[in-house]
């Protein structure tokens, strides 16, 4: 349903909900865009900026990552400081309800259980903490970027338009740039705690989240293009076992064949109204 007007779309989903309750969610970037956060595609599904670091790329290349943590200790201020928006608070108290029983995030900015949902699966990992790739040890991400900026103080004053995920459009001679190794094993690599492009989601994750939709009645998927196949399995999952799928995104979508309801409408606001719509029928609590 293209450009539905919100109530429209809200009592579509209302309707959806009502006749499958417990159902699992996948979320994408769009629940995330009105906490400020951009998001990598654009209505079409490409990219509306160059793609992201590749996980190889960064492990091969020092200069790589150079130009990676440069960039982050500018455009990760804007993923620190990001509160939950109406889409992570309306999938919370759904959860609440007892209409949602899980939700499977694309996202790694955490947002959903700072809304307050229990049940989350973070399919490409938390951007808060770091990992050391040689020894497995774990650091927060802010006690890194305290020892980027101490090291590199001239860049504190830099400014650029945030990129998703942290990063920073920002270009420069990166070489000066200096980036520490981990203390503990004295040779690792420091690398965020997500999934790059070009690595695999973790086994164990994806048998976590491959449950989560076994169990449910229905999937409903929001604000994600699916075009990064980690999260597209779970749609033909849930279609190759005759469970009904939801949409709510803007623009096209890689599953675009596979649903039973999708609607086009912003994700925030058209939430904002489900909730209103279910309240208003007594199957949620606001």
């Amino acid at each position: 349903m293209r450009d539905l007007p919100i109530p429209q779309a809200a009592s579509r989903l209302a309707d959806f909900l009502t006749r499958y309750p417990r159902l699992t969610v996948l979320t994408g970037a769009g629940v995330s865009t009105d906490s400020g956060i951009p998001d990598y595609r654009d209505a079409s599904g490409a990219w509306k900026c160059a793609p992201p670091m590749q996980h190889q790329q960064f492990m091969n290349s020092h200069a790589s990552r150079q130009r990676y943590w440069a960039r982050a200790l500018v455009g990760f201020r804007t993923l620190h400081r990001a509160r939950p928006g109406i889409a992570h608070t309306v999938l919370a108290q759904l959860e609440a309800e007892g209409l949602v029983a899980g939700v499977i995030t694309q996202n790694v900015d955490g947002l959903h259980q700072k809304a307050g949902s229990r049940r989350v699966i973070d399919l490409h990992g938390r951007a808060e903490q770091v990992r050391c790739m040689q020894c497995g040890a774990l650091r927060m991400r802010h006690d890194l970027h305290t020892e980027l900026a101490e090291r590199n103080p001239h860049w504190l004053d830099r400014e650029a338009a945030v990129r998703p995920d942290g990063d920073a459009s920002l270009e420069a001679d990166f070489s000066a740039f200096q980036v520490p190794g981990c203390r503990r094993c004295g040779q690792g690599i420091w690398k965020p705690d997500v999934v790059f492009f070009g690595d695999n989601v973790p086994g164990e994750r994806v048998a976590r989240a491959t449950a989560m939709v076994d169990e449910a009645g229905a999937l409903l998927v929001v604000g994600s293009s699916l075009m990064v196949y980690s999260g597209y399995r779970f749609a033909r999952q849930a279609f190759r076992a005759s469970k009904p799928i939801a949409c709510l995104n803007l623009g096209h979508t890689r599953a675009d064949a596979l649903y039973s309801l999708k609607v086009e409408a912003p994700v925030g606001d058209t939430l904002g109204a489900l909730a209103a719509a279910l309240t208003g029928t007594g199957k949620a609590a606001g």
